[in-house]
C-alpha cells in the first residue's frame, strides 16, 4: 500500500501539466518519476532489477525495430515501426561500428522466432552488450499488442548510485492516466526495496523541460 496520499500525487501531476502547458515545446514531454534512495549500499546490498507494465502507455514515441521474417516485417509497416529482414542484417557484415550504431538508434528490438536464433551469428554480441537483445515475437500474438506492451513497460534498475528515474507518462495524457501510472510505479518500486518505505529518501515528478515537484 502506498504511504503517499493520493492528493499529493494529484497536486504534483497538476503542477507538472500546468508548467508544461505554460511553456509548450515542439515535442511531447515525458513525465518522469525521479527517485532518491537511502540506507542502501549498492556495493553490499543486492541490487534490484524489475519491470512493471503500466495501465497506459507513457512513451508512445519509443523507437522500436522489428528484426523479422516477411510476415512480421509487413506487420511492422502496419504498426508504424522500422524493420529489418535477415538480408539487411547480413549486410551489416558483423561490423562492430554499424551494429553499435544500430543499437544506439533504437530503444528496443523485437525479433521473429526464426530470426532471433540467428542474431548471435549475424550480429555477434553487440545488441546483448548494449542491453538490447530483442524480445521474441511469435505469430500467435498481434504485433501491435506486443509493441504497446513494450511501450507501457518501465524498468527499475539500481546500479552504482542511489538515484534513478522512470517514465510514468507524457504531457498529452489525462491527469487520471498519469495518476494511475505514477501510483503503480511507486507501489512497485517500494515492493522491490529491502526495507520498503524506509529506503525511500525522495520522490519527485517532473516533465522533460519543467521544474520538479516533490511528492515525498
Amino acid at each position: 500500500m502506498s504511504k503517499l496520499p493520493s492528493d499529493t500525487i494529484r497536486d504534483g501531476i497538476a503542477f507538472v501539466l500546468e508548467k508544461a502547458k505554460a511553456k509548450p515545446r515542439k515535442f511531447t514531454e515525458t513525465i518522469e518519476l525521479q527517485i532518491g534512495l537511502k540506507n542502501y549500499d549498492p556495493q553490499k546490498d543486492k541490487r534490484f532489477n524489475g519491470t512493471v507494465s503500466l495501465p497506459t502507455i507513457p512513451r508512445p514515441k519509443l523507437k522500436l525495430c522489428m528484426l523479422g521474417d516477411a510476415k512480421h516485417c509487413e506487420e511492422a509497416v502496419g504498426v508504424g515501426i522500422d524493420h529489418m529482414d535477415v538480408e539487411a542484417l547480413k549486410k551489416l557484415n558483423k561490423n562492430k561500428k554499424l551494429i553499435k550504431k544500430l543499437a544506439k538508434k533504437y530503444n528496443h528490438f523485437l525479433a521473429s522466432e526464426s530470426v532471433i536464433k540467428q542474431i548471435p551469428r549475424l550480429l555477434g554480441p553487440g545488441l546483448n552488450k548494449a542491453g538490447k537483445f530483442p524480445t521474441l515475437c511469435t505469430h500467435n500474438e498481434a504485433l501491435e499488442n506486443k509493441v504497446n506492451g513494450i511501450r507501457s513497460q518501465v524498468k527499475f534498475q539500481l546500479k552504482k548510485v542511489l538515484c534513478l528515474a522512470v517514465a510514468v507518462g507524457n504531457v498529452e495524457q489525462t491527469e487520471k492516466e498519469i495518476f494511475v501510472n505514477t501510483q503503480t510505479s511507486i507501489n512497485f518500486l517500494v515492493s522491490l526495496l529491502k526495507k520498503n518505505w524506509q529506503n525511500v529518501k525522495s520522490l519527485n515528478l517532473k516533465s522533460t523541460m519543467g521544474p520538479p515537484f516533490r511528492l515525498f
